[in-house]
Parts: structure tokens; sequence; C-alpha cells
């Protein structure tokens, strides 16, 4: 996520809480038959994609194939924000972080006076906007740092248990794509290790991963903040400090993967120019490699955007994609359900 975009998704939270009364969360774990099933996409409407991604991951385990990928070599990584979940109207990371600065503000009274936190309490948005990018950095270190990682960790689990959309009403982990669900389970199922590739800061990330997606949080690479080692009251402790180290967006995506998981993916799957580097370098790669866009086209039961959107902006990853053939998911056509609620 750029800091551009995330500036104007500040813009349009201001005000807009994230927590609601805890309701009972639904399942996330879908039967592990489902993968191997006759049908393993089955909220996948039948169609020339859903064709093409059962076939690179079939070909990618029979040996007798073209397409055949050596086991180790099966890795797959995702996008999060607008790829596995909603990201509309702003991505859930920055609603956690106003709701940080509500949260902390009793502990820091020179908020009420210093921009941009002032602007937040106070639910001024042209004031917000006026802050730039400095006071979006601002905003994000000093609710993202200043801890150590295991309170971050339960802090992050706590707000997520109850955090919910504030157009849907949904909990945000009722907000995750059933269809790309199915595809991580599927992928596994045949011998695929699938990694998020977000730019969300993967402290934020890891504590919730795993339940809601499969995905450990070994496998979660996303920006990282500076952390330090040290002792106290005689216990380890890693703390979180507020700088950020690596940027894992755009350029930094590639990076990232070169640095934490140490292969070139051979499928990579994303939605917005965010992602275009990570796709242009998985695609790089000798044959079989595969790049996969999700298009948002469904405005009735999700959001649909792309060229001109503050947040997923779509344009020259969508350029790219129809240049080098790359997969293109149009949400409205190619998906049966959107959110694992309607499965109930």
């Amino acid at each position: 996520m750029t800091a551009r975009a995330l500036l104007l998704a500040l813009f349009i939270a201001v005000g807009v809480g994230g927590c609601a009364t805890p309701v009972q969360v639904a399942s996330t774990a879908t039967s592990a038959s489902a993968a191997v099933a006759a049908d393993p996409l089955p909220s996948w409407n039948a169609g020339p994609i859903k064709q093409r991604l059962i076939a690179f991951v079939s070909a990618a385990g029979d040996k007798g194939s073209a397409g055949y990928v050596p086991p180790g070599e099966r890795i797959a990584v995702f996008d999060n924000d607008g790829t596995l979940w909603t990201e509309q109207p702003l991505y859930f990371q920055i609603l956690f972080a106003l709701d940080r600065v509500r949260a902390m503000a009793p502990a820091h009274p020179e908020w009420r006076t210093q921009q941009p936190f002032k602007a937040v309490l106070e639910g001024d948005a042209e004031a917000l906007t006026a802050s730039g990018e400095k006071g979006l950095f601002a905003i994000v270190l000093a609710t993202h740092s200043g801890m150590t990682t295991d309170e971050f960790s339960r802090t992050v689990k706590d707000w997520m248990a109850t955090a919910k959309h504030p157009r849907t009403g949904r909990l945000l982990t009722d907000m995750v794509f059933e269809p790309m669900r199915e595809l991580l389970m599927y992928m596994r199922a045949n011998g695929f290790k699938t990694y998020i590739v977000s730019g969300g800061t993967t402290d934020f990330m890891r504590p919730w991963t795993e339940r809601v997606y499969g995905i450990p949080p070994e496998q979660v690479v996303g920006t990282m903040l500076e952390t330090r080692y040290e002792v106290r009251d005689g216990k380890p402790v890693i703390e979180i400090l507020p700088k950020v180290i690596h940027n894992n967006d755009k350029a930094g995506k590639p990076v990232g993967i070169h640095q934490y998981i140490g292969r070139r993916p051979v499928i990579a799957f994303g939605n917005s120019d965010g992602d275009l580097q990570m796709l242009q370098w998985t695609t790089a790669g000798t044959a079989p490699r595969l790049g996969v866009l999700i298009h948002h086209t469904d405005g009735e039961r999700e959001f649909a955007y792309d060229r001109r959107s503050a947040v997923g902006h779509l344009d020259k990853a969508w350029d790219e994609a129809l240049r080098s053939g790359w997969a293109i998911v149009d949400m409205k056509t190619d998906w049966k359900v959107v959110y694992p609620v309607e499965n109930r």
C-alpha cells in the first residue's frame, strides 16, 4: 500500500470506528476434502479462468506434463488486501491504526494538541489530509511500536475478534473471499506452499492469518518495523521500534520474496498496481509461470473499482496483464459467492 493511498484512506476513515460487540466468528476452516473433490473450486463459476487455474495446479503435480513443477519449487504468493479479503473503503490495518490512536489517547495527552493525532481524535479530515505522508507514518509508527511483539500480537488478536466492516457491519474475518480460500486449500492439497506477500506490516498479519487462511506466520512477508532484543524483569522480549526497515510494497515485494522466501514463485496473485512488480518477477522466470489479477467488478456483492480508485488502484498492472496474458479474475463473472457467510 502506498503512502498516498493510505493517506486518502485515512481521509475517508476519520470518525469511523472498527470495533463492535463480539459475535460468533464464522468458521474459517473448510473441510480439506473440498480440495480433492470432483470440483475442487465449487465457489468458482465454470469458465476459462477456473479451467486455467485448475489446469495449472494439476499440471504442476503431473510428472508427465510440460507444466510439471518439482515439489520444492511449488511456491505461490498472494497479496492480502483486495486479493484475499476486502480492502474498500480503506485498508483494514488503517482502521486498526485509527482505533489505536483513540484507545491510546488517554496515555498521550499531548495528542490533544499535536497533529496528526489531534485530527484523528477530533474527526478533522482536512487537518489530517494536510499532515501529508509525514503525518500518516507518524500515526502508523506510533500505534504499531513501543511494545513487545507479544503485546502487539495480543492487541491485534483482541481487535480482530470484534472489528467490523464500516459498511457491511460484518466482522472483518467474515470479509475474506471464499473462492480464494478454496484456492489456497486446493493448491496446498496439491503440494504448493502458500505465502502472503503484502504491503501490510508483518506483525499486524501474523497473529490471525493461520486461523483465517491456513497460512502460518512464518509464511507471511510484509512491511517490517525495526525490532530489538532486550531483557525486562529477567525475561527476554523483542520490542517493536518506530522505524520501517523494509517497505514491502511495489518494488519491495520481489525484494521481500527474495529475502524471506528465497525462491522465485511460480504463481502470484494480486489486485492492484502495488502488486505489479511481484507479478512481473514471478512470470519472468522460466515456464511454467502464471500471474493472476483479481478485478473488483461486483459493486453489489462487494465493490467495483480499478483505474481511478485511491485504494487498490489498478491501472498499470491491468495493462501489463493484458499484454502479458496473465489471468484476470472478473469477480462478478467468475465467483459464485464472495464471502464465506454466503455459504451458510
